[in-house]
C-alpha cells in the first residue's frame, strides 16, 4: 500500500508531551478483557491531534520483547539526518552473530553482508533477530539506545540486553522494558513528530505499512479502510510467562492519527497460545474504538 505524504504528515504539530492528560475509558471493559485472559494487559490510545491519552495500565512496565526494533530502526535513520551514520555502510553477518530467527540474514551469515539499511528494514519488516543485534552493536549497544531515548524525550523505556536475552523478564525486573504510555508517545513521535526528517520519518512508516507479523493483532480491530502499520514483540520462553506485544499507528480517514500500544502477558507457561493472545488485542482496540465512537461515520470524538 503506499503511503501518501498527506497520510504521513497528517495531524500537524503534536501538542507537548508534558502538556497531555488522560481521557476516561470505560475501565471496566479492558479490566474484564484482562480477567479473561487471565494474564496482565496494558493498553493505551493515542491521539496525536491533542496528545492525550487513555487506556489500562497505563503506567505499570512491561517487557519489550522485539517492540524495540521500530525506535531502533528510527535511531538508525535519525544518526543518519544527522550525518552521523551512512545507511549504505555494509556490515558482516558472523557466526558469532547467529541467534534464532534470521529470515532474512540467517542465509547471509558467513557469506558476506548487508546495509545498515537493509538490516534495520528486515529487523522492523521481519523481526530479524540477528539483523537488530548486528545494527545494535554497530551503533553502541543497549546503553547508547536508551540514552538515545532520553534525548528525545522518553524517560521510561530501556533497553538492556540483545536478542534474544532481552525476552526473559520475570516479574518486577525492569530491564528491557517500558509502559503502554511511554511506548506509545515515543511511536507518535516517531512516526508523526519532528525527531526524523521528513523524508526519512516516511520511510519509517512505510516500512511498519508493510510489516506482515502484526495484521491478527492490533490492526485486526481497525476498520479495513484505514491505513495503519506496526511493529509485533513475542516471547514464549521455558519459565516465563508467554508475551504477546504489539504498537500500531493508525490513520482514520480525515484525522489526526492515532497511536495503540498493547502488551500482555499469559497467565503462565503453555496456558495461552499465540492466536488465542492475538485476540485480546484486537478486541482491546475495539473496545476503545467504540468508547470514542469510531463507528461506520469513522470520526473520532476529541476527548
Amino acid at each position: 500500500m503506499r503511503i501518501s505524504r498527506r497520510h504521513v504528515l497528517a495531524g500537524g504539530v503534536l501538542l507537548p508531551w508534558a502538556a497531555s492528560s488522560t481521557a476516561r475509558l470505560p475501565r471496566d471493559n479492558l479490566r474484564d478483557l484482562e480477567r479473561r485472559s487471565g494474564g496482565r494487559l496494558g493498553f493505551c490510545l493515542l491521539d496525536t491531534g491533542t496528545g492525550r491519552v487513555t487506556g489500562h495500565r497505563l503506567d505499570a512496565r512491561f517487557a519489550m520483547c522485539s517492540t524495540f526494533k521500530l525506535p531502533l530502526a528510527a535511531w538508525a535513520l535519525h544518526l543518519s539526518d544527522q550525518g552521523k551514520l551512512q545507511l549504505d555502510e555494509v556490515l558482516p553477518l558472523t557466526e558469532q552473530d547467529r541467534v534464532s530467527h534470521a529470515p532474512v540474514t540467517g542465509p547471509l551469515i558467513g557469506k558476506g553482508g548487508m546495509t545498515i539499511e537493509a538490516l534495520v528494514e528486515a529487523a522492523q519488516k521481519t523481526s530479524d533477530n540477528v539483523a537488530a543485534n548486528v545494527v545494535l552493536r554497530r551503533l553502541g549497544g543497549p546503553a547508547a539506545f536508551t540514552a538515545w531515548l532520553r534525548s528525545i524525550g522518553d524517560a521510561t523505556t530501556r533497553l538492556d540486553r540483545y536478542e534474544t536475552e532481552l525476552n526473559l523478564v520475570p516479574p518486577g525486573d525492569h530491564r528491557d522494558t517500558t509502559t503502554p504510555r511511554a511506548f506509545a508517545q515515543t511511536v507518535a513521535k516517531l512516526t508523526t513528530g519532528d525527531v526524523l526528517s521528513p523524508p526519512s520519518r516516511q520511510k519509517l512508516v512505510r516500512w511498519t505499512v508493510e510489516t506482515g507479523t502484526g495484521l491478527n493483532r492490533l490492526r485486526a480491530g481497525l476498520p479495513d479502510t484505514w491505513i495503519a502499520g506496526d511493529k509485533t514483540g513475542t516471547a514464549f520462553a521455558d519459565g516465563m510467562a508467554p508475551k504477546v506485544n504489539d504498537v500500531a499507528i493508525a490513520w482514520p480517514p480525515g484525522v489526526a492519527p492515532i497511536v495503540l500500544s498493547c502488551f500482555l502477558e499469559g497467565p503462565k507457561e503453555g496456558q495461552e497460545t499465540s492466536s488465542e493472545m492475538e485476540k485480546i488485542h484486537a478486541e482491546a482496540v475495539k473496545i476503545a474504538l467504540e468508547s470514542f465512537q469510531y463507528g461506520t461515520n469513522q470520526r473520532i470524538t476529541r476527548f
